[in-house]
């Protein structure tokens, strides 16, 4: 049985979600971040050289990476589903949003949060360099999402699945204001609405109260 090494209140979210979504059957590792630190414990250190998580195991084989986790339980156990084959009319854009999530907003909120916690002076270069690229990032997804219900279009997707830590757990270190964002909101309110999701919640993260607001 595929067995999830998960880290409460991070990306490994991600893969807890993917199999309640397919229906695999999985067991769940759970490691709580140090208090102090709100790093790794020392078990995961232990697994993995970069003590991080999400992290997966099965038939001996260890793999980390999130996105690299899911297009493994895609190809192994998908038959198809959240995702769109080369024919598909938005197959390009699904590729997009789902490499997206890693390749630009997940970083420009990590950035966000390592420059603001330096107190740089609003005005200071560095800070509106950081804030404008953010700004960009949210603008993009808010129009992509004015136009379809998801973002590779019309049916929710692993690209969905990629995306929405960012806009939802990581504001616990990254408090974001979504109030411009309508459309944004709005899709996390139908992502909330899925029992998948609600079912990967409650036993991820039993302690959180999914940010969809």
């Amino acid at each position: 049985m595929l067995k999830i090494h998960h880290l409460g209140h991070s990306q490994s979210e991600r893969i807890v979600w993917l199999c309640e979504e397919l229906g695999v059957p999985y067991e769940l590792v759970h490691y709580t971040r140090d208090p102090v630190t709100m790093l790794s414990p020392p078990e995961l250190k232990a697994l993995h050289p970069l003590g991080a998580a999400p992290l997966i195991e099965e038939d001996g084989m260890l793999l980390a990476e999130s996105a690299a986790i899911v297009e493994y339980i895609l190809a192994r156990y998908g038959h198809g589903r959240l995702q769109h084959a080369p024919d598909h009319a938005d197959f390009a854009a699904y590729l997009y949003w789902f490499h997206f999530a890693n390749g630009n907003l997940q970083p420009v909120m990590g950035r966000s949060m390592m420059i603001g916690r330096c107190a740089l002076a609003a005005d200071h270069p560095v800070q509106t360099a950081v804030q404008g690229r953010l700004d960009k990032v949210l603008a993009l997804i808010e129009a992509r999402l004015g136009q379809n219900d998801y973002l590779a279009g019309s049916d929710f997707t692993a690209a969905d699945i990629m995306s929405v830590f960012s806009l939802t757990t990581m504001r616990l270190f990254q408090p974001l204001d979504l109030a411009p964002y309508p459309h944004i909101l709005a899709y996390l309110q139908r992502i909330g609405s899925r029992p998948g999701y609600q079912r990967a919640m409650s036993k991820g993260d039993p302690d959180l109260k999914p940010m969809l607001t």
